[in-house]
Order: C-alpha cells, then sequence, then structure tokens
C-alpha cells in the first residue's frame, strides 16, 4: 500500500520535529510506502519553514493556504496524496505515532480504521469534567444518524481511498471524521483503542466557536440531502 498520512497545523513549531521524528521511527519496520502531507493554514511561529528544515526518510511535502479549518485542510491534503491509503492525525503529539503500524494493520482487512478513546483500551489522558461531558454529548448527538463507531469525534484515523469515490465533503469546523462515516458509510470499520495525551506546547483550537460550528455541521448532517444510500 501507499499510505499518505495528513498532518494539518497552524502554529505548531514547538512539537511538529517531535512528531515527525516518531512518525518516522514508527513506520521504519513497515514495508508500505509513505508520504506524509503537512497542510499549514498560515502559521506565523515558523512551523512550514522549521518542517522544511529537517531531514527524513520519509518523503514530506508542505503546502500552505490561506484559508482556515481543520476538516477542509484535511480534505486538501487527500487532494494533495498520492497514496491509495489516507490517513490523518494532529500535530500537538495528542495522537500517538505508535500506533500507526496498528491501525495500519487493522486497514488491512477494514475499509476505515479509527483510533478510538472510547473502547477497552482508550482513554484521555486528563480532561476536565466540563471537556469529558462536552465530548460525550456531542457522541450522543449523532448516534441518530446511524454512526456505528464508538469516537466519531476521533481525529486520528486511516482510510482506503476508494471509499471516498462520488462522496462530496462539506464539512464545518473539526469533525471531518463524522462527515466521512455519514456520507460514505463505510461498510468494514475497526476501531484501536488509543490514548488521547495532553498538549504539552502551543495552544489548543478549540473554542466556543468550534462548537458553534460543530451543530452547525450536524445540522446539515441531519438534513441528508447529501447521504448516499444505505449499503
Amino acid at each position: 500500500m501507499k499510505i499518505s498520512l495528513i498532518i494539518p497545523t497552524l502554529n505548531e513549531r514547538g512539537s511538529i520535529e517531535a512528531l515527525l521524528r516518531a512518525v518516522e521511527a514508527a513506520v521504519k519496520t513497515q514495508n508500505d510506502e509513505f508520504e506524509i502531507i503537512i497542510i499549514d493554514d498560515g502559521s506565523t511561529d515558523g512551523t512550514v519553514e522549521h518542517a522544511q528544515s529537517l531531514t527524513f526518510s520519509i518523503p514530506l511535502r508542505t503546502v500552505v493556504r490561506s484559508e482556515r479549518g481543520l476538516a477542509t485542510a484535511v480534505l486538501r491534503g487527500f487532494s494533495e496524496a498520492q497514496g491509495d491509503v489516507l490517513g490523518v492525525m494532529d500535530a500537538d503529539l495528542s495522537h500517538p505515532p505508535e500506533k500507526i503500524p496498528e491501525l495500519i494493520e487493522a486497514l488491512r482487512g477494514a475499509d476505515l480504521v479509527l483510533g478510538s478513546r472510547n473502547i477497552s483500551g482508550g482513554m484521555v489522558e486528563e480532561w476536565p469534567w466540563y471537556r469529558k461531558w462536552a465530548s460525550g454529548f456531542a457522541t450522543l448527538l449523532v448516534r441518530p444518524l446511524g454512526v456505528r463507531v464508538s469516537d466519531p469525534m476521533s481525529g486520528f484515523f486511516f482510510l482506503r481511498r476508494s471509499i471516498l469515490e462520488d462522496v462530496e465533503c462539506s464539512p464545518i469546523g473539526y469533525k471531518i471524521l463524522l462527515e466521512i462515516v455519514v456520507k460514505a458509510q463505510p461498510s468494514r470499520i475497526q476501531e484501536v483503542p488509543y490514548v488521547f495525551r495532553n498538549r504539552n506546547v502551543g495552544k489548543s483550537k478549540m473554542g466556543m466557536q468550534e462548537t458553534v460550528n460543530y451543530l452547525r455541521h450536524l445540522w446539515r448532517l441531519f438534513g441528508g440531502n447529501c447521504l448516499k444510500p444505505a449499503k
């Protein structure tokens, strides 16, 4: 398989080198072909320049755009990718790179594999009660859409490019996985537990605006006018 790993960034200079080194170490024994694509939303801290100055055994490309938004950054990454497998992870080290081989191995018998915080073996390292409550409530809201995964809010996943054929994604905000699960309706989904780590450097992009964006996204998905027929 040729695997394209998309990493959206916005002012992640403090973590980008450690992340790229960890990804390189995690996949060095894999027989698959890899590429990394950084989609940057106009960082002002030198994230892109620092990434470009590093030397890796994995091909690395950077794309700088004027638009902002994690979900649309991922879609831009998909359009730039050359792989038949597409992966997504955050740049802030909240997603453990050492789990990548496990997710890829699971994908050999699936169409979509996601890292889950909500199955046995998965967890959040440390969150305040209100963030745990918000995440649980957000997950509960999508159940009427027929979503069959435990952690539809996950930003750590790999999928076969083929499931996106004839699927028009138009997400709002951060929740690109939810958009894919609802619209593409992959028939073979697997989940791999992981521990979501707290950000050690940089600033979280989550806030009230992203909550509003999530609700707008749900409203659009519940409209159902662009859902594929059930498989």
